[in-house]
């Protein structure tokens, strides 16, 4: 195509964009971009903005093929690239325009500055701009978890506080979480912060080991935290056995919720189920709400996969959806990066999406029917020479006992299933069916011979 044909496509799209596109969005992000051409049904923009690739593909993408398709009457692609060089004459447009005398018209410096703002917030918050509520596929297994989390966002500190999320990995908990504080951040002017437990430790043992050389070091430490409206901790189970840093979370909630500032909670598990955490702290998790996401069904599954082809412009049939769905079961992560390998494949041997391809592709990763409790129970027990009715019995022989903690341990980490639901299972109590997970868990990182049947056992399982 013409440069100057690319142009003129390009001030029309631009031109559609300004209906459809907030004022917030258009000014600083798209007003300002120009192309460099169109090739291979792919137009080339380039920005005066370094994190404009980011914000418009995680945000406003689709908005920007339909304004194509609107114009053209074709299925335009584009790619969207800094230019350093732009940028700088920009800037010098900019200066010199500002040296004129002001025009009663600032809307397009006002929103520029607002977002400008916003996204400085984003940064300071730890926020990732790509979870918020609009591409979250809601289901039976996370309906209610998402309402609450609407809820939260909109009326932050009103009713749900704290608000406790718990699940297996890969299901969504932080997506959920980092949609609110995202909501916040821009419908409001409230401070929000994000943290994962893991990072939280980390910087609580600097400050510590930084306090004979500076003073108010813990204090600034502490005030990072205790001085925001809304607090996102993720994966709080980290916590467990680490003393000095459930003091600081006990004193920082306790700040927080005084002052009725809201708190958002993830973990892998219950309150009640990590390891060492106090009665006081537990019950400032319990205090507010407790809601947990499921492994998604298959018709959740299905969308999940539409909404990421729906990103992605990429079109395939239902039936390449369907055997994904039915291959990956266990959490959204997997699923998603079972995607992404297909779509890789795509990208760069510029294929069409079949379902002989993604079985090409997926090939050993396919779990080929979904993993039950009854079936790691059986291959378990086999394993070990015992069966799975002594697993449910009375006996407390130590061989039954090791197998069945390795079998729950195993049971917890390849489907997902609460804790209520292998005690339910295996016919034993739910305290049990934590302190055999929370056993393997640890006796595994050490590297000893029960690592090597951990192995075994999975590639076994999965077959």
């Amino acid at each position: 195509m013409e440069i100057s044909e690319a142009k003129k496509i390009w001030a029309e799209v631009k031109a559609e964009l300004r209906t459809i596109l907030p004022d917030h969005a258009f000014y600083p992000w798209v007003n300002a971009m120009e192309t460099t051409g169109c090739e291979d049904n792919k137009f080339r923009l380039i920005t005066v903005h370094a994190m404009a690739p980011q914000i418009i593909r995680s945000n406003y993408y689709q908005k920007f093929i339909n304004a194509f398709k609107k114009i053209t009457d074709k299925d335009y692609d584009f790619g969207i690239f800094y230019d350093d060089e732009f940028a700088k004459q920009y800037e010098k447009a900019k200066k010199k325009e500002s040296s004129k005398p002001k025009s009663l018209n600032t809307s397009e410096e006002e929103q520029e500055n607002i977002l400008k703002e916003n996204l400085a917030k984003m940064q300071s918050s730890n926020l990732n701009l790509k979870y918020k509520f609009e591409n979250f596929v809601v289901g039976d297994n996370s309906e209610f978890t998402y309402a609450l989390a609407q809820n939260v966002a909109k009326k932050p500190a009103q009713k749900y506080n704290p608000l406790f999320i718990y699940g297996a990995s890969g299901l969504g908990k932080t997506h959920i979480m980092q949609a609110i504080g995202q909501y916040i951040l821009f419908n409001t002017k409230l401070k929000v912060k994000y943290i994962k437990t893991e990072e939280y430790v980390n910087e609580l043992i600097k400050s510590i080991q930084e306090v004979s050389n500076k003073n108010n070091v813990m204090e600034t430490f502490r005030q990072k935290y205790r001085s925001v409206d809304v607090l996102l901790i993720d994966d709080i189970q980290f916590i467990e056995s680490k003393k000095r840093t459930m003091d600081e979370i006990f004193h920082t909630f306790d700040h927080l919720l005084e002052k009725n500032k809201q708190v958002v909670i993830t973990s892998d598990r219950l309150p009640a189920d990590i390891p060492g955490l106090p009665a006081r702290l537990q019950t400032r998790f319990e205090k507010g709400v407790m809601t947990e996401i499921t492994p998604p069904d298959f018709e959740t599954r299905v969308a999940i996969l539409k909404k990421l082809a729906e990103q992605e412009n990429i079109n395939a049939n239902f039936d390449v959806f369907e055997y994904i769905a039915n291959s990956f079961v266990n959490n959204v992560r997997e699923l998603e990066g079972a995607f992404n390998k297909v779509r890789a494949y795509c990208d760069i041997y510029q294929k069409e999406l079949t379902l002989e391809l993604a079985q090409k592709v997926l090939g050993n990763d396919v779990k080929k029917k979904e993993i039950t409790l009854a079936k790691i129970a059986q291959d378990t027990a086999q394993y070990y020479g015992v069966t799975v009715d002594d697993f449910k019995g009375p006996s407390r022989s130590q061989r039954i006992s090791n197998a069945r903690q390795v079998a729950v341990y195993l049971s917890r980490e390849i489907t997902g299933a609460s804790f209520e639901q292998i005690a339910e299972f295996f016919n034993k109590k739910h305290p049990t069916m934590v302190y055999s997970y929370e056993k393997v868990k640890k006796e595994a990182a050490l590297d000893n011979p029960i690592t090597d049947d951990i192995k075994k056992l999975k590639r076994e399982i999965k077959g």
